[in-house]
């Protein structure tokens, strides 16, 4: 039953007293039809303690009945309370979390200080440039990374310096180094913004209620697809530093056979003549 319906209920048995007076002065003022001259007082009697009857067996028992409900229902709440209060979510547990929390953030404060770590250690002024760059953690100063490594390792040398398998060599180093410095800036960019992440998600968690601490977890689990991502696009970029340099080490070889040739060659046609 609505609980406006028991309030209703309960104040009519409350007030009946009231009720009764009220419907007696009703029938008293109102117009009786011209049958004669006298009021049937006998009727009116009856039809108060009828009335009177009604409130007390009809709508006094059905109080008492939802009374009853009422009150079972109260102790079945209370009990599903208490057990939740006291089995799933007791507040003694609810503070060691948010205490380790707080222990796990100081130990993300630390690590975050490790990182910040200034670890600049060129000490020529074109070096120094170009290493302030590649450990700004500015994904706005990539576009600076080509002029400042060719200030320091120089541009590829002009055709009648150096033959065409040389010059390719060269440039491809110099491209995948490039690659490798600029991807090192986004990587501590994103780096960066998954700490800020990770520091917003763990004060959440340590003042979340217990109802909401899965949306946050399922936020940290996100974040953590997240960082695995980035550490694959970092090994990634490992992957093909490591590629460019075995590349240059066959290409040396391969010069050094070839420049045996031409050695060779060149004595053969000298002994001959």
């Amino acid at each position: 039953m609505p609980a406006f319906l028991g309030d209703a209920f309960h104040w009519i048995w409350q007030e009946k007293t009231r009720i009764i007076a009220i419907l007696l002065v009703f029938v008293l003022l109102t117009p009786q039809p011209a049958k004669g001259q006298f009021i049937d007082w006998a009727a009116v009697v009856a039809a108060i303690n009828a009335i009177g009857t009604a409130l007390s067996n009809v709508i006094g028992s059905g109080l008492q009945a939802i009374n009853s409900a009422l009150g079972t229902v109260d102790s079945i709440l209370n009990t599903i309370n208490g057990f939740f209060q006291n089995q799933i979510y007791p507040q003694a547990g609810i503070n060691r979390a948010r205490g380790v929390v707080g222990v796990v953030q100081g130990i993300y404060n630390v690590i975050r200080g490790l990182v910040n770590l200034n670890v600049a250690s060129a000490t020529l002024a074109n070096p120094r440039q170009l290493e302030t760059v590649i450990l700004s953690r500015n994904p706005g100063a990539i576009g600076q990374v080509s002029g400042q490594y060719t200030t320091v390792y120089q541009t590829i040398p002009a055709p009648t310096d150096a033959p065409p398998p040389v010059r390719d060599m060269i440039d491809m180093t110099d491209a995948t180094a490039q690659a490798a410095l600029k991807k090192a800036i986004a990587i501590d960019a994103a780096a960066d913004q998954l700490m800020n992440a990770s520091d917003q998600l763990a004060a959440e968690l340590g003042q979340a209620a217990p109802g909401t601490a899965p949306m946050i977890e399922a936020q940290s689990a996100a974040m953590l697809v997240k960082a695995h991502a980035l550490t694959q696009s970092a090994m990634a970029e490992l992957f093909r530093v490591r590629a460019i340099d075995m590349a240059n080490t066959g290409a040396a070889l391969k010069f050094n056979a070839n420049h045996a040739s031409d050695t060779r060659r060149d004595l053969t046609n000298m002994f001959v003549k």
